[in-house]
């Protein structure tokens, strides 16, 4: 062997003359590739002025000297270019794009591996033992890997909490979820403080309003307002198909209730068709 084994560093060979142009040569590798860091990753021709010991991972499609040497090391080295080529399990620090990379023996990968079982993560934030991923974004994106996609919030009892909080300068104003039992809740709140259902959903598929949900299947906490038209301006009866509910505004008497019978509005006063 003439070389190590891992950074191809030369043997001096025995009774060899000019040992010091062997050793050098095996301290121009080490200081090229010990604890290496590149200026970029993207620099597809030589720089101009480079400085001494200054080195890129050449890209493909580099041209002038570094043409045929994608993936190599590119050192300046005694005002020349050296090159060395990677081998597997070598890593380097992209200074320009601070990202760490590592050469699988193919190319240069993120040298990251598989996140399993990180205790925190933080994305342009700072995450902490409560709030274990932390994302400072304008917006995230969550998309499907080929057909659907759901998000689970999952508690570990009914008496726990599986929601998600909306909040206003850090103080809550709405919450919707499960909190405290298996009711489907939408709460809201003016000061953080003070929180009011809004939407109560049971089990079964009752439905509360501004209420908890009863044995009907709506159960309101105060009136409703029915959706008031002239009798000109009334949608179409059949269109909204029988059982629909409005207020004529202008109906002769005065405003009324009216009901669709699927083909026509009715009065409820008198079952007489809105007229």
């Amino acid at each position: 062997m003439s070389n190590t084994p891992n950074l191809q560093l030369p043997y001096v060979a025995a009774g060899q003359s000019q040992k010091h142009v062997t050793v050098n040569e095996g301290l121009r590798a080490l200081d090229a590739l010990v604890h290496m860091g590149v200026a970029s990753r993207g620099q597809a021709s030589p720089p101009a002025n480079p400085a001494e010991g200054q080195r890129y991972l050449v890209p493909a499609g580099a041209t002038g000297t570094f043409a045929a040497h994608a993936g190599d090391i590119a050192a300046w080295q005694d005002g020349g270019w050296l090159f060395y080529a990677p081998r597997a399990g070598w890593l380097s620090w992209v200074a320009d794009e601070a990202l760490l990379l590592a050469y699988t023996g193919a190319g240069w990968v993120i040298a990251a591996g598989q996140y399993q079982n990180l205790p925190m993560v933080g994305i342009n934030a700072s995450a902490d033992t409560t709030n274990r991923l932390a994302v400072s974004a304008p917006a995230t994106l969550l998309n499907h890997a080929g057909n659907g996609h759901q998000v689970k919030v999952n508690k570990a009892a009914s008496s726990e909490t599986a929601s998600l909080l909306f909040q206003s300068n850090w103080s809550g104003r709405a919450e919707m979820g499960l909190a405290g039992d298996d009711r489907f809740r939408l709460k809201v709140s003016g000061d953080g403080a003070n929180w009011a259902n809004a939407l109560e959903i049971a089990p079964g598929g009752t439905l509360g309003i501004g209420t908890g949900a009863g044995n009907a299947a709506v159960t309101l906490a105060g009136a409703i307002r029915l959706a008031a038209y002239p009798v000109a301006g009334l949608p179409s009866a059949s269109g909204m198909g029988a059982g629909a509910i409005v207020m004529v505004s202008n109906e002769s008497g005065g405003a009324v209730p009216a009901f669709s019978d699927g083909t026509l509005w009715r009065r409820f006063t008198d079952r007489a068709l809105v007229s």
